[in-house]
């Protein structure tokens, strides 16, 4: 399997794989946003990884990606976290998931859309990859501003067991092909 993008530079920001340099400042930004992300994100309930933790972490995702699976990157702007995003091959052959989390003091600025249209475009430069899906919660309405402004289509409704305290159980997938990407305007 050919490897993932690693690097995205969109107009604001910088998309990139996370480094043991990062380690402090990831702690912090998903510190900070904690309660912003607990009902939506199961991981962010979890108590904070250490330090030693957090390196060892950051090189399990280096291995991942190094190894053609999972690409987990941190999305920057000036140096600063603003979130974070991923492609991960759990959706079938010929396909990835983008999931995405914003740091709390930069929602509803735009990076989560713009984080995701630069992977979308340089993941469909993989050529074995010929669609992308967005999962989120029918109640995570924040998350699905992101596929729709994308131009994403929502392609299945499905119930599931919830994972955090504010999900419905109802998961909507958002399907791109890459037919479609290329075809726009």
């Amino acid at each position: 399997m050919q490897r993932l993008p690693h690097f995205v530079k969109t107009d604001r920001l910088v998309v990139r794989l996370w480094v043991v340099e990062d380690a402090e400042d990831l702690n912090r930004a998903q510190a900070e946003s904690r309660y912003h992300l607990v009902p939506w994100m199961p991981w962010a309930s979890i108590p904070p990884l250490n330090l030693t933790d957090r390196k060892a972490q950051i090189l399990q995702f280096t291995d991942e990606w190094e190894h053609g699976r999972d690409a987990i990157l941190g999305v920057f702007r000036e140096q600063e976290i603003v979130g974070g995003i991923g492609l991960h091959r759990r959706v079938g052959s010929g396909g990835l998931e983008i999931g995405y989390w914003t740091h709390v003091n930069h929602v509803r600025k735009g990076y989560g859309a713009e984080a995701a249209e630069g992977l979308t475009t340089a993941a469909f430069q993989v050529p074995e990859v010929d669609h992308i899906e967005i999962h989120h919660d029918r109640a995570n309405k924040p998350s699905s501003g992101i596929p729709r402004k994308l131009g994403y289509l929502l392609t299945a409704k499905k119930t599931r067991k919830t994972q955090t305290p504010s999900e419905s159980g109802v998961q909507y997938t958002w399907k791109m092909t890459k037919d479609a990407w290329q075809g726009r305007d």
